[in-house]
């Protein structure tokens, strides 16, 4: 399945319908509550005030999703890119790459011209930075995991 080719759709918290929404935290906590075993609060809030990034394979299951989050919402001076997860299942077909990809091109058109920064976990630095963003910050723990801000256009 290498090289499948996603389907993005993006909408604002309140354009979801209630399976999608359920399909979103479905995934957030598949991946992070259970696969890297971190507790934490998912529903934080941001959501409401967010736009969410889905890609889905040609059969329409949820494979790759992220939020997109305007100025302010987590970052004074920047918007952002969060709750980035890949579906398991997708993993080694470039999933996460198309939905970054997918991601800045959302950011450029609800936030033209507006900074991004992100919290990313340490170990993906490199696929990060191969997408633009540049280190800005020290190492820090994040429900216990090691992550980074890092900036990007």
């Amino acid at each position: 399945m290498t090289g499948s080719v996603l389907q993005f759709t993006c909408k604002f918290f309140e354009e979801l319908t209630l399976g999608e929404l359920y399909e979103i935290m479905a995934l957030r906590q598949i991946v992070f509550v259970v696969e890297q075993d971190c507790p934490y609060l998912d529903a934080d809030g941001k959501d409401l005030k967010s736009w969410h990034l889905m890609g889905r394979n040609e059969a329409g299951k949820l494979y790759a999703y992220a939020r997109l989050l305007p100025e302010g919402v987590s970052y004074s001076g920047y918007a952002s890119i969060g709750r980035v997860v890949s579906s398991p299942e997708a993993r080694g077909i470039g999933a996460g790459r198309q939905l970054m990809q997918e991601a800045m091109a959302q950011m450029g058109v609800l936030f033209p011209n507006q900074p991004i920064r992100i919290g990313a976990q340490q170990y993906l630095i490199k696929f990060y930075e191969s997408i633009g963003f540049q280190l800005d910050g020290e190492v820090y723990l994040e429900d216990g995991i090691p992550h980074v801000e890092m900036v990007g256009e």
